[in-house]
């Protein structure tokens, strides 16, 4: 690093080859127990509103979690992020709810 030709401050060369971030391969060793907590409550169907009044955080901290949540597991939504917590054993089937009455009025054809 050195002073930057145009008098700036310094100057920063970064090598293209190598990654900027390190990601360990099993996002169980990383992923923090707050974004478990979130991702059980998302499970569950709760908004990031009803998230942050639960775990009593702001709704930006709770997105942000998830953004996290989302950037550790490699997933684009919060379905996707609940399929592979399950998945990977982050979340069990015991921690989502399935409510009273869901499966009424469901019938079988044939």
């Amino acid at each position: 690093m050195g002073p930057s030709p145009s008098g700036g401050g310094p100057t920063v060369s970064l090598n293209p080859t190598r990654p900027l971030t390190r990601r360990p391969k099993d996002a169980r060793t990383y992923i923090t127990a707050r974004e478990i907590a979130v991702l059980r409550l998302a499970a569950n169907g709760a908004t990031n509103r009803a998230i942050a009044h639960t775990l009593g955080v702001g709704t930006e901290a709770v997105a942000s979690r998830m953004q996290s949540a989302f950037r550790k597991l490699r997933v684009g939504d919060r379905a996707q992020a609940v399929a592979v917590a399950l998945r990977l054993g982050l979340l069990a089937l015991d921690d989502v709810v399935v409510p009273e009455g869901a499966n009424q009025g469901w019938r079988e054809t044939g």
